[in-house]
């Protein structure tokens, strides 16, 4: 297997619910396990995500967890999740369903430099980025 890069995302308890939203928009596999099925079912922690990882038909990868009660939860504006390609109605779809209930910061319209461009904050507080290029001929 080739080496991969992806984001991984904490959550303060939503993971699931974060996931199973991403699967509605991008589609694919998701796999989600518990603390509690890898050992902890008698703790605080045991019904919160461990690790979910959602594979998309795109080949995209998020990955992310619930934070334990024995670490601190410190949301932040220090990650985005970027999206690029040159399939304009799949990137304007994702872009839109990520808006759903979310903040648009950025609207999806184009740049200076000829792509397409715009960034929004889901509904869990991830920060995305869509770049939409020109097809390469």
């Amino acid at each position: 297997m080739a080496s991969r890069l992806n984001p991984y995302i904490s959550y303060s308890g939503n993971a699931r619910q974060a996931f199973e939203f991403y699967q509605t928009v991008f589609g694919g596999e998701l796999v989600v396990n518990t603390f509690g099925e890898f050992g902890a079912s008698d703790t605080a922690d045991a019904d919160k995500i461990m690790h979910a990882q959602l594979e998309t038909p795109q080949g995209y990868w998020l990955m992310g967890a619930d934070t334990p009660s024995y670490l601190e939860f410190t949301p932040g504006n220090t990650m985005s999740v970027s999206l690029s390609g040159d399939d304009s109605a799949e990137l304007h779809g994702f872009f839109d369903q990520l808006s759903g209930g979310g903040t648009v910061t950025t609207p999806l319209e184009k740049q200076m430099w000829g792509d397409e461009f715009g960034m929004v904050t889901d509904q869990f507080g991830v920060a995305w980025m869509v770049n939409i290029g020109q097809p390469q001929s």
